[in-house]
């Protein structure tokens, strides 16, 4: 697309994956897909791995109508679906988090999710946020589209086919990944191959010589980070987490699981195919294409790319990221300048097994976090889960300090609800409280690092804070802000309120299946 004539009919342009417009229904269920050429149970959205495209034009409102039709208790048949990077300002019920701010949909029903994002437009995806359940499938893309986008004079097109989709894929069930298996293939677009598989077609990102792209680069993946590249190509960097950013000139970024970046892409090298490179964090190989697409001008030949040398030299560094609008950070600058400071310190504990921070480990309650906020029969201090579950006074500056080190390395920590201004960064030493990087998702980094970041109180709810690696999530490394827990602003609606019900009638065997 070029210009600024914006409508759903020329966003949802034919691609794979295949792109849905608002007011729309999610089908979730089960099937075997093959990715990679390797036949796998999975969940499926609409018939496909990965979902569907959701697109929309900033300030328009969803309507997402998710229908289970799940059957594979191996893989849970209950669902609920997180809107990851959306505020949901005034609307938390429709987070989607499973136990916080809502029960999961039982199979054989149906839930409307609606909701408007409140002035806001970017990069975003969907999942699932019940037990391990988006690592079998249930992931897709958001774009919202912004008609007057401050960078729209920097490219040429940007729409569907210029979303790349980057994630895991594990020929086991989810339940048998342990913290030492390493994923058999990387996906990008739904395509990929494996160590010692067949040389199937990957995944095209077709250009025209002289024209500018929008690449909406997101890792939906459920463990690994990725080094993103693309042969002999440079990239402007002008989005991240759903968050404009000053433009910044890199040849590779490294994106965690549940970052999203938009970059720009000029066209400007000899018409031919060239490799674009996801180098995972686990397993270093480009060997017969695997973590590897195609970048393909058009004219070129349709084949693989040849080899060529290409070193990266300037690497994304997230404090080089600046906020583009309204850049300070929220407070006053310095030490002490916010209105509550909290440390969450995150460990292993051998003897349980499971990720503690601050003491305690994560499970999910009995009763969602909103329900028991809003029958008022507890006090702060008795919501569930014991020990992790942090009040918060609204309208109020929140300075978290995420000291890193833990085990199995960095740690991608995403806050529902919020965008937050990282003023100290994995692997610096400085703080920035004038123009830091403002986004959602970012590494807590290793030993002696200290990550900071800032937000404001100013959306009620309880809002998951956790580890994007979603066996860790599993595992207990997440905590709960319930944020201004007197406003009872929330409508709830009586589609909302079956959803325990619902769930509560199951057998406890259907509710914990795995």
């Amino acid at each position: 697309m070029t210009g600024n004539f914006w409508s759903l009919s020329t966003l949802c342009l034919t691609f794979v994956p295949s792109c849905v417009a608002l007011n729309t229904q999610l089908v979730i269920s089960n099937s075997k897909v093959a990715p990679d050429d390797f036949v796998k149970d999975a969940i499926v959205v609409n018939g496909d791995y990965p979902g569907p495209v959701l697109t929309a034009v900033k300030g328009e409102r969803f309507q997402i109508n998710v229908t289970n039709m799940l059957v594979d208790g191996s893989m849970n048949t209950s669902t609920s679906i997180h809107w990851h990077g959306i505020k949901q300002h005034l609307s938390n019920e429709m987070d989607g988090t499973a136990m916080v701010t809502q029960c999961p949909i039982v199979s054989g029903h149906s839930f409307m999710y609606d909701f408007t994002p409140v002035n806001q437009s970017g990069t975003f995806w969907y999942h699932s946020h019940f037990t391990l359940q988006y690592c079998e499938g249930l992931r897709g893309p958001i774009v919202i589209y912004d008609p007057l986008d401050p960078h729209l004079d920097m490219y040429d097109v940007d729409n569907t086919s210029t979303i790349l989709t980057i994630l895991d894929w594990y020929h086991v069930n989810a339940y048998d990944v342990t913290g030492s298996t390493n994923p058999d293939a990387t996906l990008i677009n739904g395509r990929g191959r494996y160590e010692g598989g067949p040389p199937i077609p990957l995944s095209v990102l077709s250009v025209v010589q002289g024209k500018r792209y929008r690449i909406r680069l997101i890792n939906m993946a459920c463990k690994p980070s990725f080094v993103f590249s693309i042969d002999g190509h440079t990239f402007t960097v002008i989005e991240a987490d759903g968050e404009n950013t000053l433009p910044l000139a890199v040849d590779s970024i490294q994106i965690l699981a549940g970052q999203r970046y938009s970059l720009i892409l000029n066209a400007n090298q000899t018409v031919d195919n060239y490799w674009i490179r996801t180098n995972p964090n686990y397993n270093t190989t480009f060997a017969g294409g695997q973590n590897s697409a195609i970048l393909r001008y058009e004219g070129a030949l349709q084949r693989d790319p040849i080899h060529r040398d290409w070193t990266s030299s300037n690497p994304l560094s997230e404090p080089n990221l600046h906020a583009l609008e309204n850049p300070a950070a929220p407070g006053l600058p310095g030490v002490g300048g916010a209105d509550v400071s909290l440390n969450l310190v995150s460990v292993w504990d051998d003897n349980i097994g499971r990720f503690l921070i601050n003491g305690y480990s994560y499970t999910s309650p009995t009763i969602p976090v909103l329900l028991q906020i809003l029958t008022g029969q507890l006090d702060n201090s008795q919501l569930q889960p014991y020990g992790s579950v942090y009040t918060l006074p609204p309208n109020k500056t929140i300075e978290m300090s995420i000291p890193g080190g833990q085990p199995e390395g960095y740690h991608p920590f995403h806050l529902h609800g919020h965008t937050f201004s990282v003023v100290r960064s994995a692997g610096s030493d400085t703080y920035n409280y004038d123009n830091p990087v403002r986004r959602d998702t970012t590494s807590n980094g290793v030993a002696g690092d200290n990550v900071t970041i800032r937000f404001r109180t100013d959306n009620s709810g309880p809002w998951l804070f956790h580890c994007h690696i979603d066996w860790h999530l599993d595992l207990g490394m997440a905590v709960v802000f319930a944020e201004d827990t007197d406003d009872t602003s929330l409508r709830i609606k009586s589609a909302w309120k079956q959803l325990c019900p619902n769930y509560d009638d199951l057998s406890s065997t259907i509710r914990n299946e795995s």
